[in-house]
């Protein structure tokens, strides 16, 4: 008889310990974020972080939360253990930071630990020491309400892990990155972290978002941001966001919450830089500090071990409540005072305008020829010849006075930029940057509202998909026609193209189907559409815009000014350069040494 040698077993519990770090822990910064949510979770307004060696030698929590009792403190420390849920429905309601029941048992496996903790109704605390996931000592102490716990010496039974760590400004780094995003959403929590002795944050408890913004991106940075509060059934967003002109080279300065979970969600995140589309250049993102709240059940957080990601039941109703959110808060937010009434984000087929709506240009009309229909009393210049169309705006006293008109116009610099007076500020405007915007916002409308012209190929293009992207390209299709794409199921995972925008002809349209379908099988959301018929109009725009080096009248000054008045977006243009930019009084008077 032959026995065959058992090839599954079951895993001692300590390593299944180790096997859960490896998703829980991934570096120091892991650990802080970890039993920073427990800190919050348990109700603490202070919390003090004590590092050394950038995590390595120590990592250290206290906090003046609930507590736990003494079995509490025990079962804390089991596989799957948490106050947080208590049955499978509890998943997908949950309201809490943290809940996954493995995180102390897992930091527990692999570092030195010791759990001090005492709640309101005990008379004294309780320390559990732990090395390695085995419990070596405990005690009954002395000490306030809260918890106290130290993690020493990290990885110290996993060496192969402790050589992954990088250096100690770098594990310093991402922990005090994990500091300043959990600060940031709880104002009225105390935060300090020190390193090595030294105080790196140390933010006091505030009332107000902007305070903490303050505290934690500077001064400057949060002067710039502008509130927001908008709502749309279940979905609310708040928080700020910044100005155009006051962007990045990175994402680090988008702060992003779900239901006050910090997270850095793809969805979300895209959403956040499509707001800015056309406001910042190209390369360059955004401040931000927003909270979307929605119900617990509409969102799944418990699709990533560190839960920066999350599964959203509408993910596209999401994705465009932010952007328009977004886009509705930063209308006119460059010229102070001016505020222009709200229109819908994205124009469609019920978009009004108040102006004639004309005929666009076919694909074969040279930009230079086609005299704008946006503007007819700005001039249009032709690239060929140094000469410029003149203004036909009639004079009128019941014109409307907008921020823009109501400055007072003193010239022009270098035949580029007006120079203009707002009560105690100068002010100057780029002349070309203005009508481009001007140009861009009419010609956008405009084309919208009157539906986008399709051209049909002469020869139908099939294109085929791998099984994911035709899935999310097949629920797009409507999506697809609303931009001009006459595309149809051909069997399978192929699709054929029937017609493309009549602007987009010869300028490789089926290749940014296949883009469009690349990103929407990762995000199950696209702009690409939206960017390249922007790109389209914001070329026609540019190359009808009066040019830098370029004299202008005061008639048509003041015209170019009014007309600023009457678009969305007024103060940076299409690609995101600003219009205009100002100097107080009080700043050239330093200038020139007079305070």
């Amino acid at each position: 008889m032959v026995f065959m040698k058992q090839k599954i077993r079951i895993l001692p519990e300590n390593l299944c310990n180790k096997i859960a770090a490896g998703e829980v822990v991934e570096r120091p910064a892991s650990v802080v974020k970890e039993l920073i949510e427990n800190a919050l979770d348990a109700g603490a307004d202070e919390i003090f972080l004590d590092i050394e060696a950038g995590g390595r030698k120590l990592i250290r929590i206290r906090d003046n939360g609930s507590g736990m009792t003494r079995d509490d403190a025990f079962l804390s420390l089991e596989r799957h253990a948490t106050s947080k849920i208590a049955s499978d429905d509890d998943l997908f309601r949950l309201t809490t930071l943290g809940f996954r029941g493995e995180a102390l048992p897992s930091i527990a496996s692999v570092s030195r630990f010791v759990l001090q903790t005492r709640d309101q109704a005990s008379e004294e605390g309780f320390r559990i020491r732990v090395a390695g996931g085995n419990v070596e000592h405990t005690e009954s102490i002395g000490m306030t309400v809260g918890t106290d716990i130290e993690v020493r010496n990290l990885f110290f039974n996993t060496p192969v892990r402790r050589k992954f760590m990088r250096t100690e400004q770098t594990e310093i780094g991402h922990i005090a990155d994990v500091v300043n995003r959990q600060a940031m959403s709880r104002p009225e929590v105390r935060f300090r972290l020190s390193h090595n002795g030294r105080i790196l944050i140390d933010v006091f408890a505030v009332s107000r978002l902007a305070d903490r913004a303050a505290n934690l991106l500077g001064r400057q940075a949060a002067d710039g941001m502008l509130s927001l509060l908008a709502t749309d059934g279940d979905l609310a967003l708040h928080g700020l966001v910044a100005e155009p002109d006051r962007s990045r080279a990175s994402t680090a300065a988008i702060y992003s919450y779900i239901n006050g979970r910090y997270v850095r969600d793809r969805v979300v995140q895209h959403a956040i830089i499509q707001g800015y589309r056309t406001l910042v250049p190209k390369g360059r993102y955004p401040v931000a500090v927003l909270f979307l709240d929605l119900p617990p059940e509409l969102v799944d957080v418990n699709v990533h071990p560190s839960k920066h990601e999350v599964r959203f039941r509408d993910q596209r109703c999401v994705h465009d409540f932010i952007v328009a959110s977004i886009r509705n808060c930063l209308r006119g937010d460059t010229h102070r005072s001016a505020r222009v009434a709200p229109d819908a984000f994205e124009p469609d087929s019920r978009m009004t305008t108040s102006e004639p709506v004309r005929p666009l240009p076919s694909v074969q009309e040279s930009f230079f020829a086609y005299r704008s229909p946006f503007s007819p009393q700005i001039p249009v210049v032709d690239p060929s010849e140094n000469r410029v169309s003149p203004f036909a705006l009639p004079v009128k006293e019941d014109i409307p006075t907008g921020p823009f008109s109501a400055l007072t116009v003193i010239g022009q610099f270098q035949n580029s930029y007006l120079i203009c007076q707002d009560r105690d500020e100068l002010v100057l405007v780029d002349q070309h940057a203005a009508h481009e915007r001007i140009g861009f916002e009419r010609l956008r409308k405009q084309f919208y509202a009157q539906g986008i012209a399709r051209q049909e190929l002469l020869f139908p293009v099939v294109m085929e998909y791998d099984f994911r992207e035709a899935a999310h390209f097949q629920q797009n299709l409507d999506h697809l026609a609303r931009f001009g794409f006459d595309v149809e199921p051909f069997g399978g995972n192929s699709f054929v193209v029937k017609s493309i925008p009549q602007l987009m002809a010869g300028s490789g349209a089926e290749e940014l189907l296949r883009d469009v379908a690349a990103e929407l099988g990762a995000l199950g959301e696209s702009a690409l559409l939206e960017e390249a018929l922007e790109h389209i109009l914001m070329t026609m725009a540019c190359h009808s815009a009066v040019r830098a080096n370029q004299s202008l009248s005061s008639a048509q000054m003041h015209a170019l000014l009014h007309e600023l008045d009457q678009v969305d977006f007024s103060g940076h243009c299409p690609h995101g350069r600003p219009v205009i930019k100002r100097l107080s009084l009080s700043e050239i008077e330093r200038m020139f040494k007079r305070t």
